[in-house]
């Protein structure tokens, strides 16, 4: 979420406390105080229009967000996600949640976490974003990779519009042996305002 007047202040959701920055210019790290009191980290940004890219990375999981972010001068913020400043107390300026696209994964895994190997197999993955009081954008395009070496290589997988934000992908696994480390997942997503995710899955989930 965006505070301005006359500097920003920029607080994203993330599934996770980690460290984050933007390229160029500044850097900042979220603690874990701040998430767990208001799910939100904060840090200063120029009142210009300008694109920022944020990096996190958690247990091997890395999600590098591009986004375009611009002067706030409506309060936008739903009240079941409040801007840090307010939850704590010390800025009341208009705030609005950064259009980060999220994902969400429907790995379609056996009940001990599985895909069999040697077959396709179809995952669903999902796009979406904060809560916001204006309209969103729409995710319109969505590129899937699988490795099965730990991500020395990768390999496109076919991938298919499913409704709104939603797509999905078909992974041709190999035999067992020759994935030994499991399935990586990379996913790369745009949406119809320009902004993009990229995020790389270690270890998705294993063949048996």
């Amino acid at each position: 979420m965006t505070h301005r007047t006359p500097k920003e202040i920029n607080a994203m959701n993330t599934p996770v406390p980690t460290p984050r920055h933007r390229k160029g210019a500044l850097a900042a790290f979220a603690t874990a105080a701040v998430f767990a009191l208001s799910g939100c980290a904060a840090y200063q940004l120029p009142p210009e229009p300008a694109r920022y890219t944020l990096e996190t990375q958690t247990n091997g999981v890395k999600t590098v967000w591009q986004y375009t972010s611009a002067q706030v001068t409506k309060d936008v913020a739903p009240e079941q996600q409040p801007c840090t400043g307010e939850v704590i107390g010390t800025n009341h300026e208009p705030c609005r949640p950064e259009p980060l696209i999220f994902l969400r994964y429907d790995l379609d895994l056996a009940l001990d976490k599985t895909a069999k190997a040697g077959d396709t197999h179809e995952i669903t993955i999902t796009g979406y974003y904060q809560q916001s009081l204006t309209a969103l954008p729409k995710v319109t395009t969505l590129k899937a990779e699988a490795s099965f070496d730990g991500g020395k290589t990768w390999h496109s997988a076919a991938t298919r519009a499913q409704g709104r934000n939603t797509f999905s992908t078909k992974i041709e696994h190999p035999r067992r042996d020759r994935a030994a480390d499991g399935v990586a997942l990379r996913i790369t997503a745009s949406d119809s305002e320009g902004n993009t995710v990229k995020q790389t899955l270690p270890t998705a989930y294993k063949l048996r």
